[in-house]
């Protein structure tokens, strides 16, 4: 038996993007629903049991479980209701353009859920060593670094004995302090940038304070092992090759991947929601709307964000769009916003005539003076200067609405000073 639900908007995912927009929904009369696949709502939160979420968001210092509670109370209204342990499969635009959700869950069977709007806020999935094609044995012992993490953390299982960590992203630099606390011993991170891929306090919180060494511009090349890891191969790296003849090897039982994030669009492409391949996610316009009219997205699933504050302050802005969209006042304009020299992305992708912007890059370069400069229609109208920028560390500005107080291109250039 199908069982159907009606509501005014859906919102896909119950971590901190799904939350904070929902959070904005329930102020308004209509209803939303939103859907997660795990059993508890705070979605990646749960398993980060360290502290430092919240500064901005909520003005204290918080842990993820401590943040994900807040969060969820910001969203618990009357207007709004969680389907936890449900999991969406297929979405489709209805001919009225309305939404057609179809999902599963052990308490309801298969439901058939429509809404007239869509939040999309699936976040992300981790990059694994298949992803990187490192050749070796497949034993034991190989993590992505947040499986490991909720092994830990919520299971409260050890992953190994020893561990060597590929790739410096945030989750494998506070994985090497956690298991350090918990006795195992961290031989190495090992990074194929000649730059951390974390935050600098990260690397100093979790690498520098426990004497764990990082190997910058180094491949791991080899994983070996029969049953379990025993060892892995480290090769210096020249414009990108791996060093073999001065390759040497690492004793460990464990090695944790931290190579990455991939935005989940598997549910985005269904409905046709055009892509930016710079970021992995949607192309928005200034109220973070998609390419198809009602569906709006934010957090990680449109772009790898370094802060889940920066997550959560984007999912509210997409909240309070889809109130206007539905309500009929949703201002919607197609200024183009691109990238020039020393960035990756820009999101949003589109800016409003007369409104302010808030705009999120992703730098290319390390430099420790540079200046953020904006162009409308070819004139510098905005810059901001930059003590320390690198691919790490997201950039997040605001542009007031008394500069984009005219239609055409806006164009963001990072320039290094000398």
């Amino acid at each position: 038996m199908i069982h159907d639900f009606s509501y005014d908007i859906a919102v896909i995912g119950a971590g901190a993007a799904g939350l904070a927009a929902a959070a904005e929904t329930a102020k308004s009369p209509f209803r939303t629903v939103v859907i997660d696949r795990e059993d508890q709502l705070g979605g990646i939160l749960r398993q980060c049991i360290h502290n430092g979420f919240g500064l901005r968001y909520f003005k204290e210092e918080l842990t993820g479980p401590e943040y994900a509670d807040r969060v969820a109370a910001l969203a618990a209204k009357p207007n709004v209701e969680f389907k936890t342990g449900t999991a969406v499969t297929e979405i489709k635009r209805l001919p009225d353009n309305g939404f057609e959700l179809l999902a599963f869950s052990a308490a309801e069977g298969v439901s058939r859920i429509r809404a007239r709007a869509l939040f999309l806020g699936m976040g992300c999935r981790e990059r694994n060593r298949g992803n990187l094609a490192i050749p070796g044995s497949r034993p034991a012992g190989i993590f992505t670094a947040g499986a490991a993490q909720k092994l830990l953390n919520i299971e409260g299982m050890l992953p190994g004995k020893s561990a060597v960590i590929v790739g410096s992203g945030d989750i494998g630099l506070i994985m090497a302090r956690r298991l350090r606390w918990s006795g195992v011993e961290v031989k190495a991170v090992v990074e194929i940038m000649p730059h951390p891929s974390g935050l600098t306090r990260n690397v100093v919180q979790c690498l520098n304070d426990f004497g764990i060494p990082l190997y910058l511009e180094h491949s791991v090349v080899n994983i070996a092992g029969r049953e379990r890891v025993q060892y892995v191969e480290v090769a210096p790296l020249d414009n990108g090759i791996p060093q073999l003849d001065r390759q040497f090897r690492i004793e460990c039982d464990t090695v944790l991947f931290s190579v990455g994030l991939i935005p989940e669009n598997e549910l985005s492409r269904q409905l046709g929601v055009e892509l930016n391949p710079a970021t992995g996610g949607a192309i928005v316009d200034a109220n973070l709307q998609t390419s198809v009219p009602g569906v709006f997205a934010g957090g990680n699933v449109l772009h790898v964000h370094d802060l889940v504050d920066f997550v959560s302050e984007e999912a509210a802005d997409a909240g309070r769009s889809i109130v206007h969209y539905l309500d009929g006042t949703l201002n919607s304009q197609a200024n183009p916003v691109t990238v020039s020299a020393n960035l990756k992305y820009v999101v949003p992708n589109k800016f409003n005539t007369g409104e302010k912007g808030t705009y999120s890059f992703r730098p290319l370069i390390v430099s420790d003076a540079a200046t953020l400069e904006a162009e409308l229609n070819g004139r510098l109208v905005w810059k901001r200067k930059f003590t320390y920028v690198k691919p790490a560390e997201m950039l997040k500005v605001e542009l007031p609405a008394e500069i984009l107080n005219e239609s055409g291109t806006l164009v963001f250039r990072l320039q290094e000073e000398a």
